[in-house]
């Protein structure tokens, strides 16, 4: 169903001890210049049955004090963004902070949720352009009729990729959790902000124009739809044993997906995976480094010369995702941080808008949100029921593949934005209705995944 949002109150958090001078200019990296989409959209779902007693004024003063706290640490995220999208304003400015109600209770509207209305629980127009005073962060919290509250999260995709997110709402609910003296101090979390160093930008916006070939090439025009496709456990461990492969859980999905959709364009194809860098450098990093770490690999297929249909094919495809995923290696990385970093971040480049241009390749973007701990996030009230991105429409997109967990933390909910009419191609395949379903309710209890 659709859902109706007023907004009540609009006000900033500001960190609650100021920044020092001379932490007052954040660089970013090289890296961040990587991501097209201004935020990185989260909305938190949790009932009123989970926190019980604790009223609506309470649950707010909560929250803001812990932001308050959490800021000081994660100080960036308090700043405004530079209007050359170089640096972030450290000046205590604070995180744009909106309170809410929706117009029906959490179970009506989660019983079959509108993806398009999703947005209205968010601060900001997720897909839209920065406005000022270019807020890094921003949140959105909306009580339900019946009390329970979703808790929307806009900050700036230029700081934070989906781990650092992770280790951002890590943070804020430990400080919750220290403030109401469920935890000790000790248990907070001190992000490390090191990616500037290992990826300097210069002052240059390098990457960013490097980069917009690739991405310009794979637009697409017509009419996008998203829709919610999932998997639950006993779907994904048969699929791994259909394939006879080693692949992970993240690397079936977008081999079944990927097949899916070339049954339906029937055209040569790229998959790309945006590949976390934090393990990857020799030493690893902490996993509580702030940044967009991230870097992009491939693996291309031709259904008109490799069969996608044989029985062997969904292995095959899964292997080549898996095989694309490991090149993002300790010796590439070590290049994109070494002397060879222009030659190394544009033979990537290269490369894809080469299959594009020359084979004529559609293109699957994938990133992963799987075992980032956002079902963990308990403020005092429990955790929440569902975790969600939001639904896209418009006449120019990406084909995109956003996964994340299931609550139980086994299965996989795809967030798949496509054409809308080879959606509907991919939502009659019969091995996609054999091992997924199809917009199924948040609220369906599927304990298997």
């Amino acid at each position: 169903m659709k859902l109706e949002v007023k907004t009540t109150s609009k006000q900033t958090v500001q960190p609650s001890s100021p920044t020092p001078p001379r932490l007052k200019t954040f660089h970013l990296s090289l890296l961040d210049q990587l991501i097209l989409p201004p935020y990185a959209p989260l909305i938190l779902f949790y009932p009123n049955s989970q926190h019980g007693v604790v009223s609506s004024s309470s649950r707010l003063n909560v929250l803001k004090s812990s932001l308050s706290e959490t800021l000081n640490r994660f100080y960036p995220l308090a700043g405004t963004l530079s209007s050359d999208d170089l640096t972030i304003d450290c000046d205590d400015r604070g995180a744009n902070f909106v309170e809410a109600r929706a117009d029906c209770t959490m179970t009506r509207f989660l019983t079959q949720p509108d993806l398009l209305s999703l947005p209205n629980l968010l601060p900001v127009d997720p897909a839209g352009p920065m406005v000022e005073p270019r807020h890094v962060s921003n949140f959105q919290v909306t009580e339900f009729a019946c009390g329970g509250i979703a808790i929307g999260i806009c900050i700036s995709h230029k700081i934070l990729d989906g781990a650092a997110l992770g280790t951002f709402l890590k943070a804020w609910t430990t400080t919750a959790a220290v403030e109401e003296e469920k935890e000790t101090s000790s248990a907070l979390i001190d992000p490390e902000f090191v990616a500037g160093t290992l990826f300097p930008a210069r002052g240059s916006h390098w990457l960013r124009d490097a980069s917009m070939p690739m991405w310009g090439s794979f637009f697409k025009t017509g009419k996008c739809v998203t829709r919610r496709i999932v998997f639950d456990s006993p779907a994904i461990l048969s699929l791994k044993s259909r394939s006879k492969s080693p692949a992970s859980r993240v690397e079936i999905i977008s081999a079944l997906l990927w097949k899916s959709i070339m049954a339906v364009t029937q055209k040569p194809s790229v998959l790309t995976h945006m590949v976390n860098l934090r393990n990857r450098v020799s030493p690893p990093l902490s996993r509580n480094t702030v940044g967009n770490l991230l870097w992009i690999s491939s693996a291309k297929h031709d259904p008109k010369t490799e069969h996608p249909f044989k029985p062997s094919a969904l292995g095959e495809l899964a292997g080549k995702v898996r095989e694309s995923i490991s090149k993002i290696d300790c010796g590439f990385v070590g290049r994109l941080i070494g002397a060879e970093r222009e030659s190394a971040m544009a033979e990537t480049f290269d490369g894809i808008v080469e299959m594009k241009t020359k084979e004529g390749a559609d293109f699957v973007g994938v990133s992963s949100w799987c075992r980032l701990g956002f079902y963990g996030s308990d403020f005092g009230w429990g955790k929440p029921v569902w975790v969600s991105s939001y639904g896209l429409e418009g006449s120019v997109f990406l084909n995109l593949v956003m996964l994340a967990d299931t609550p139980c933390g086994e299965g996989v909910e795809a967030w798949v934005t496509m054409d809308e009419e080879e959606m509907a191609a991919v939502a009659r395949n019969e091995e996609m209705l054999e091992f997924a379903k199809f917009d199924p309710s948040p609220l369906v209890n599927l304990t298997s995944g």
